[in-house]
Parts: C-alpha cells; structure tokens; sequence
C-alpha cells in the first residue's frame, strides 16, 4: 500500500507553521488578493499603464503551439508593492526586502462605515486600539491592512480614484493618517502595510505623510489589494511576493492569503 506524497503547497504551510506535519490533509482556505493586470487595470494618473502585446501566437511551421508576448507598465499600478525606497532615501529597493519580510500575519482593520460616510476618511489610531480592544495586540511583524470597501469599486477607475480626469491632485479615496503610521512605527514593529485603494496615503494628500513614515521606516506598503472582505480580523497569513526587480521602487505582486 503506497502513500500519497505531500504536495509542494502541504510542505510549504507546513515549514510555514500554518500546518503540523502530523495534521489531518484538510487544507487551509486559500484567497488570491490580486486584481489581475490587464487593459482595465488602474494605475495613478501620471504612471504609465499596463501594455500587454502579442508577438507569437499559433502554430508553427513546424506545426506545433506557441505563444508569447510583451508587456511593459509603470512599477506602481494594480496590485503592486511600494518598496521603502519609493519614499525613504537609502531604504530596502525591491529585490533586498528579505523573502521573509513579504510573509506574515494579517491584522484587517475594517473601517468600511467611516469610509462610507466620509470618502476622505484617514486610520487613526483610535481606530487601531479599537480593534486591539477587540482582537488583541497587533503582533510583531505583522501586515496591517485597512479594509475601506474600495476593493468593490475596481475596474470603475472614475469611483475607484475620485476623478474623472487623470488629474493627481482631483483624487478622493481613503489613506492611513499621518498618526496612525507613527504609531505603527514606533509602538508596533510592523513589517508592512496594505489598503485597498490607489495609495495608503488618502487621495487628497500632497505630501504623502504615511508613505515618508513608513517607507523612512523600512516598512513597504501594498495597494490595490483585492477582495479584503474575504478575510478574518485575525488569523490568516499573507504571501505578498513581488516580481523581484533589481533596484525596484516596486513592482506587481501577487498577494495570497492562507487561512487556517
């Protein structure tokens, strides 16, 4: 009687610690927070967008199938990571953030009614006790993600930004407050941040205070994140794994999130 090997997802939770090697092969609930790229895909309104171009695609002469292309966009646009370069000077580029700084636990910060009634709205620190009051400390190394409701918007770029003009400075959406990113910093050692919106900073701002906190900080950022509402408050653990772009402000990624 032959046993059936692990596969490469089973070994990997289980070196993970999301999985005991001697648990049941019942496995974890898994959730792609990725939009996928493509012609709808929102960037920020100065950045170059996604550009995807067929160069193969078909049969051969030699009769068999082949199938290539080109695509070229800015680094941040979709669902993308901002690389603590992007805002803090001599911070981690793209390709030095170690691969297990892209890994760890989710904290959900669901502020979904204060968006709704205010498109403008930042995090604030009260917001972040409010769910400690909740759920606990924020743990060390932990991603914390602001849930807005934004998410529900994507592709309309017009309701996503605010604007209906590529125009920066016209922009409305939700952002982490200057307050809430110090706090972060200096009370809790996160490794990261992410929100479900065009950037962590809210739409209105001009000087990205949240971006200059955390990035100076080494913490990176992830934006455009999708479907939030499928995660818990607490207990999932997110692989964010961008494409490793040597020198890179940031890049796409794509998002995973692994609930026990």
């Amino acid at each position: 009687m032959s046993r059936r090997r692990p596969s490469r997802i089973m070994l990997l939770l289980v070196a993970t610690g999301l999985l005991t090697a001697c648990a049941p092969a019942r496995l974890p609930l898994l959730v792609d927070l990725t939009h996928p790229f493509g012609e709808e895909t929102i960037y920020w309104p100065t950045n170059k967008s996604f550009h995807w171009e067929k160069t193969d695609w078909g049969t051969t002469a030699a009769g068999y199938w082949y199938a290539s292309a080109n695509f070229a966009a800015s680094e941040h646009g979709g669902t993308h990571i901002d690389a603590p370069i992007h805002f803090g000077r001599g911070r981690s580029t793209l390709d030095q953030i170690p691969v297990e700084r892209l890994i760890g636990p989710a904290v959900v910060i669901d502020v979904r009614p204060q968006c709704k009634a205010d498109p403008d709205y930042e995090l604030t620190v009260d917001d972040l006790l409010s769910w400690e009051s909740l759920y606990g400390r924020i743990e060390d190394g932990a991603l914390v993600l602001m849930f807005t409701g934004w998410g529900q918007r994507w592709p309309d770029k017009v309701s996503y930004l605010g604007s209906a003009a590529d125009d920066p400075h016209g922009l409305r959406f939700p952002g982490f407050s200057r307050v809430a990113a110090e706090f972060l910093v200096t009370k809790r050692a996160v490794r990261g941040v992410g929100i479900d919106t065009a950037s962590i900073d809210p739409g209105r701002s001009r000087d990205f205070p949240a971006h200059q906190i955390l990035n100076s900080a080494d913490v990176y950022a992830l934006e455009n994140i999708a479907l939030l509402d499928r995660l818990p408050p607490r207990g999932a653990t997110v692989f964010a794994l961008p494409i490793k772009i040597k020198g890179g402000t940031g890049g796409p990624v794509r998002i995973v999130a692994v609930i026990p």
